[in-house]
């Protein structure tokens, strides 16, 4: 694993460039890597990354802009179109490395950058296979919640508390931000039951906290997602071949459900038994299937090392 950097829209971000052992014959297919909202590259995205490296490809995972070790002002923010550009330019980066066949070119993204890496890979066709992890649609998640039924009055009141909140900074009052998580796993389960508990496991104790990993959003990413759709272009990567793979157990799978059933093909929805969203991100009973799947998803549509 390397230290990188690259440029994305003119925010410099720093990734985890990950070289498989080995010689081959010519440069190798690569995967971009895209790592949850509120993560960081050393997370899931990181062990997803190293994993396919095992495997044979050049992955590259980063630091959202705005995020982790990444440049970008105001920090904490959440900005989708921004997102999706750090995929771009990830893939950019990787057609300039000797070490990759820039005509054989993925993205996987987990959680958020599901969503992301759906929308770069429709508008990107540099970007030949597209897998997706849990795959979130964020802008759906916020206004209708991770299950789909979340009240309508909770999201516009978070509209409100932005445009408050893009009033304090025009007079002075610094970049406004609310917390990600509670302060216990009681209040995340009053708040979002299993779903919210399994979060705060994942990136508030032992288990996988990092100190860069975001604990607050600014207010002004509220309206920014609001009306992202990460599911609208889906039907444009075909007849690239889309691979999601999501929890049987997951309350956010009816996102990947939708993605499938909107598009073309090639295309594949594999479920993971017994699985619940988080679980996907780091417990091997789970990744282990994940990363085979996808192994053989990328060998087939990016083609092998030669």
């Amino acid at each position: 694993m390397t230290n990188v950097t690259f440029p994305s829209a003119g925010i410099e971000l720093a990734g985890h460039l990950y070289v498989p052992d080995g010689e081959t014959a010519g440069p190798r297919p690569a995967v971009v890597v895209g790592h949850p909202g509120s993560g960081v590259k050393e997370q899931t995205a990181g062990l997803y990354a190293r994993r396919l490296a095992e495997q044979g490809f050049v992955t590259l995972t980063f630091d959202a802009a705005h995020q982790g070790e990444s440049e970008g002002e105001p920090r904490g923010l959440e900005d989708p179109a921004q997102r999706v550009e750090d995929i771009k330019a990830a893939v950019s980066f990787l057609t300039t490395r000797a070490e990759v066949d820039p005509d054989r070119i993925g993205a996987l993204g987990i959680c958020a950058s599901g969503g992301y890496a759906l929308t770069a890979a429709a508008s990107d066709h540099r970007i030949k296979a597209v897998g997706a992890v849990s795959a979130v649609d964020i802008g759906r998640q916020f206004r209708v919640g991770p299950d789909g039924t979340q009240d309508p009055a909770v999201f516009q009141g978070m509209l409100d508390a932005a445009a408050t909140a893009r009033t304090a900074e025009a007079r002075g009052e610094g970049v406004q931000s609310f917390p990600l998580f509670p302060d216990t796993a009681e209040q995340a389960r009053a708040l979002g039951g299993q779903h919210a508990v399994d979060g705060f496991d994942y990136y508030r104790t032992d288990r996988a906290r990092h100190p860069r990993s975001a604990q607050t959003l600014t207010w002004s990413s509220i309206d920014r997602i609001a009306f992202f759709d990460g599911l609208a272009s889906v039907s444009l990567i075909a007849p690239r071949p889309l691979l999601l793979i999501a929890g049987s157990r997951a309350v956010t799978s009816w996102m990947s459900v939708h993605a499938f059933q909107h598009a073309g093909g090639p295309k594949e929805l594999h479920w993971i038994d017994g699985a619940g969203h988080v679980d996907l991100y780091d417990k091997e009973v789970y990744v282990g299937p994940a990363v085979e799947k996808l192994s053989e998803f990328f060998r087939t549509g990016l083609g092998k090392a030669e």
